[in-house]
């Protein structure tokens, strides 16, 4: 069995967005992304695989297709398969999502 402790593995980088791998199967990814205020992923799309978005920390901007919403701790979005997507921290606080991604691109 494989265990991970999240609050351990999340760090910050003022470069960019930090993307951590938790979990990485022939199946899915499993990460954390950390957000300080003004980092942004940029809108990509995966013709075949979903995407979810699950804020545990601070509150950022999630976009899918043409739509946007703000997102607080315990919110979820989902990006399916082919739509545009991406988030941004445009608030004051650093923030932390849980993101998985299926089948694995």
């Amino acid at each position: 069995m494989e265990i991970r402790d999240l609050k351990s593995l999340a760090r910050f980088s003022p470069e960019r967005m930090a993307k951590i791998p938790i979990f990485d199967s022939p199946h899915l990814l499993y990460d954390l992304y950390a957000l300080l205020p003004g980092q942004a992923q940029k809108v990509h799309a995966h013709l075949g695989s979903d995407k979810v978005y699950y804020v545990l920390e601070g509150e950022v901007v999630v976009r899918v297709g043409e739509e946007e919403a703000l997102l607080a701790p315990g919110m979820a979005a989902l990006a399916p398969a082919g739509q545009p997507h991406g988030v941004r921290n445009e608030s004051a606080s650093p923030a932390l999502l849980l993101v998985v991604m299926a089948p694995r691109p």
